[in-house]
């Protein structure tokens, strides 16, 4: 129908449909605000606050008994003074710098003698554990060794070895092997059967059987040695630090119960509580990093 008919009829004329007519694009989605987003991190950090103030309720709860107690009459305050004067003595050997000259020769000797333990007894424990003859040759040394405490034995290291450095070193070294040892060799001999029958089901060597199989199902066992260890480390050293130290923690400690300076002397005892606590978080979390690739329990 040509225009002038269409004006004719009075209908209005037709229009070809044209880009511009095309249906309109939804509109892309908004981005999420800034409010959402911060939601889960605002949840994590509450929940991680409710765990740690659950944690820290016990301590704050022998902080606030330690203070109490000697004010309240209920123990002699000659014997056990208020925290707070603990922490004001603690304060004035950090300020001096007497803590952290003994701290630094307490930690040298610690970590030295934890060390060389673990070095020379994760090997040896997976030797044990893994080769029968090996184990058969030395059980009874052990089963010997394992029943003597570190400490019964520290007059013989003196005796053999001065009051040096060596000394302090060696019974460290002795303490911190059993704990180590024997929890790996039981590591070892309590791996999964059918994880070993799975393995050499695929035809593995022994070699890449003990590095695929083996040293991976033995790191929790392992390491809950090595905690134990880095724990023996702390409290040995303090007792052989006793003997013919000139620094250390012991060292401090004892000097300060010869001198009756008894808030020096708790000041002490805390840093090394502080310590062992430290050292154990550490050790917590390097374990969790090579270990990663097992399943938790919960889920």
């Amino acid at each position: 129908m040509s225009p002038v008919t269409e004006a004719g009829t009075g209908l209005a004329p037709r229009r070809v449909a044209g880009p511009k007519d095309a249906a309109p694009r939804p509109a892309p989605a908004a981005p999420p605000s800034r409010r959402r987003r911060l939601r889960p991190v605002v949840r994590r950090s509450a929940y991680g606050l409710v765990r740690a103030g659950t944690r820290s309720v016990a301590v704050v709860a022998l902080v606030l008994l330690w203070e109490a107690a000697p004010r309240l009459g209920l123990v002699d305050r000659t014997f056990l003074p208020p925290f707070s004067e603990v922490a004001r003595a603690w304060w004035r050997l950090a300020v001096g710098g007497q803590l952290s000259e003994n701290a630094s020769a307490s930690l040298t000797r610690s970590l030295s003698g934890f060390g060389i333990a673990v070095a020379s007894a994760v090997p040896l424990g997976l030797l044990i554990g893994w080769y029968r003859p090996v184990a058969d040759l030395l059980g009874p040394l052990l089963e010997v060794f394992r029943n003597t405490a570190a400490l019964a034995l520290l007059p013989v290291f003196v005796l053999l070895l001065g009051i040096g450095e060596t000394s302090k070193i060696s019974i460290v070294v002795y303490a911190c092997t059993w704990p180590v040892l024997l929890s790996t060799i039981s590591a070892v001999r309590s791996v999964d059967p059918t994880l070993l029958r799975l393995a050499r089901s695929l035809d593995l060597s022994p070699l890449r059987l003990f590095q695929k199989v083996i040293l991976p199902a033995s790191v929790p066992a392992v390491f809950t040695g090595i905690r134990l260890a880095g724990a023996v480390s702390i409290l040995v050293l303090v007792a052989a630090e006793m003997i013919g130290a000139k620094a250390g923690l012991g060292h401090l400690i004892n000097t300060s119960q010869y001198n009756f300076a008894i808030p020096q002397m708790y000041a002490g005892i805390v840093t090394i509580s502080a310590i062992g606590v430290a050292f154990n978080q550490l050790l917590v979390a390097l374990e969790r990093r090579l270990s990663s690739w097992r399943v938790p329990a919960n889920g």
